[in-house]
């Protein structure tokens, strides 16, 4: 009966329309009802692309996919001028068993192939941005090469036939590069058959099942939005019958889900790092693009939303190296490469955002993070944006702290839209660069049952874990029950010594955690109150790999960095029943985890832990 109820209450936070739109799809598609069922299309003839029609900007092509490709931005395949293989697992070589099956009847996850992502990654077409790159800059290998791999992944994927017509996210952010590429190449106005009817197929294979995205309140909805009013809009410049209902309703459905999924304050509903950058992306080149086809302005409601997105993820953003904390789901996802920066560099996604929504140069001087702008020929800003200070976005459970070199982010549960990780005021620790104290990350979304819940869970996490239990309990793969609710919060305060906030929960359990933060010149003081009933609670410092050293004496904790010239010192109000240095795991790429040091501290009564991290200012 417990977890009949809180599958109950979660449906209900998760609401009605959703929940009636999610199956009324499962429902349409399983007994054929849903058009998307008797779909038919004509594979594409001819060449893609022609030689550039505009001069090449004054921004270096990357070179990836020339010898070496990544994949979710790490990994490294070995490519060459044949087309890889479209239907295998790249990292495996296992390929889709019967892959020419309708989409429909291909199930979501398959043992026999793995991870579908790793099978849809060289079909998201990240290379057609580098070959159409290279190409502008006269490399005529490159322009043939794009054509061939084209031509080569319609062949393999027959419309509406296989795995990678299985998610219309993974069509939009296809028809998303190829609409990019033609904006570089100079070809909107003059686009081929082949490229007309590329679109054409694949918002034929978005529009049906868009309800489903909708429903998801997630990224899905905002690529499938503006993959529409994208291809739509192309479509209907070049007199295709249908492009206008598609544009019409991509536009609809991107007003719809910047006011529906962005805060006030800039938080998305993902309350993730990476999926914030999708999104912000996603509605930076739904710009661009209006502005290159001279389409009428979004309302001013979306342009407001869209910054506050932009100023969020410029706010947690380190503007010496782009990097910034890994909260919330990762998978790797990344959107518009166009400059050879590393995967965890944000600066390129808030700079152009910036300038499109704001005016406004995030970044002064001249670097990589322009690279989007030249290519999509939007002038880099003269106005700079103010410098990042500190902020809470309340909307979303996100405050900042700033001082001197100094950057603390306190997580703390504001759930309008499903949680993905049970990080209940986790906090994360800057200093400079380094990020000291740090979320663990994702790893994957299809791997065993342990790796799922140890990188979702509660223990991955800078925050006190009661008697062994996530916050929140997981009903499914995707899907947290109970979310949490803040109990007590104060607002942050600053003054000449410190700045201040503090905020808590109480779970359905019974227990309850209040955290009190204070940022110093030099020192962080977190002060952690818990109550209830429990046999055990365990606060965790997930630290950055070094040399650290623990000494326990008299009730007091200490942990020492000394080439990092940093101390950690734990004290508390009740017997302290453990406290050591064990291996933990973090993922600071998708399918990637590697050990890190993490002090676990375990008590058995209620009362108060104080910590303080100190380092030379």
């Amino acid at each position: 009966m417990p977890i009949l109820l809180t599958k109950v209450r979660t449906a209900l936070a998760l609401g009605l329309p959703n929940i009636v739109r999610a199956t009324g799809y499962a429902l349409g598609v399983r007994f054929g009802l849903n058009p998307v069922r008797r779909l038919q299309g004509e594979l594409p003839s001819g060449r893609y692309f022609e030689a550039p029609r505009l001069p090449s900007p004054a921004a270096l092509p990357v070179q990836a996919w020339t010898t070496v490709g990544l994949l979710f931005s790490r990994w490294p395949i070995v490519v060459s001028d044949a087309p890889p293989d479209w239907l295998a697992n790249p990292f495996t070589g296992q390929r889709m068993p019967d892959p020419h099956r309708p989409w429909w009847q291909i199930p979501d996850f398959d043992p026999a192939v793995g991870d579908i992502k790793s099978m849809w990654e060289l079909s998201r077409m990240d290379w057609v941005l580098a070959f159409a790159q290279r190409a502008c800059a006269g490399d005529v290998a490159s322009l043939e090469r794009l054509n061939a791999w084209l031509a080569d992944w319609f062949h393999s994927n027959p419309p509406y036939q296989g795995p990678n017509w299985k998610c219309g996210q993974e069509a939009s952010i296809r028809v998303m590069h190829m609409a990019c590429a033609a904006m570089m190449l100079g070809q909107v106005g003059s686009a081929s058959r082949a490229l007309r009817t590329a679109v054409e197929l694949h918002l034929q294979r978005i529009a049906p099942t868009v309800q489903y995205a909708m429903a998801q309140d997630n990224n899905h909805g905002t690529s499938e939005a503006a993959a529409l009013f994208v291809g739509g809009s192309w479509l209907q410049a070049m007199g295709v019958a249908d492009g206008e209902r598609y544009a019409v309703s991509g536009r609809r459905w991107l007003e719809n889900r910047a006011a529906r999924l962005i805060g006030k304050d800039g938080s998305f509903s993902q309350y993730s790092l990476n999926y914030h950058r999708v999104m912000l992306d996603t509605f930076s080149l739904a710009e661009a693009w209006r502005r290159h086809l001279g389409l009428a302005q979004f309302s001013e409601r979306f342009t407001v939303r869209a910054l506050a997105a932009a100023e969020w993820l410029r706010h947690m953003t380190n503007d010496a190296n782009g990097d910034a904390p890994n909260v919330g789901a990762n998978d790797g996802a990344r959107l518009l490469q166009l400059a050879e920066t590393p995967y965890r560099d944000h600066r390129p996604t808030v700079q152009l955002a910036m300038a499109l929504f704001a005016g406004q140069r995030a970044y002064g001087e001249e670097g990589d993070w322009n690279n989007a702008l030249h290519w999509l020929g939007i002038p880099v800003p003269l106005e700079p944006a103010s410098r990042p200070a500190d902020y809470t976005a309340d909307d979303g459970g996100f405050a900042l702290l700033r001082r001197g070199k100094a950057m603390a982010l306190l997580r703390y549960p504001r759930f309008r839209f499903r949680p993905s990780q049970a990080d209940a005021l986790h906090v994360d620790l800057w200093l400079g660069q380094e990020n000291i104290l740090r979320d663990a990350g994702t790893y994957s979304y299809n791997t065993d049952m342990h790796w799922q819940q140890y990188f979702g869970g509660t223990a991955s996490h800078n925050t006190i874990q009661f008697d062994g239990r996530d916050q929140m309990p997981r009903l499914t793969r995707f899907l947290l029950g109970d979310w949490l609710k803040t109990a007590w919060l104060t607002k942050r305060e600053n003054d000449a010594g410190a700045v201040r906030f503090m905020a808590g929960y109480r779970a359905r359990a019974g227990t309850s955690h209040k955290r009190h933060l204070a940022l110093e010149d030099g020192r962080l003081c977190v002060s952690d109150e818990v109550a209830g009933q429990f046999g055990k609670a365990v606060l965790r410092w997930r630290l950055a790999p070094g040399a650290w050293h623990l000494f326990v004496e008299d009730g007091m904790v200490r942990l020492v960095n000394q080439p990092a010239a940093l101390t950690l010192t734990l004290k508390a109000s009740m017997p302290i029943a453990r406290c050591e240095i064990v291996e933990g795991w973090e993922s600071r790429h998708y399918l990637e985890k590697t050990a890190v040091p993490v002090l676990e501290l375990e008590v058995s009564r209620a009362g108060t832990l104080i910590t303080e991290v100190r380092w030379a200012s």
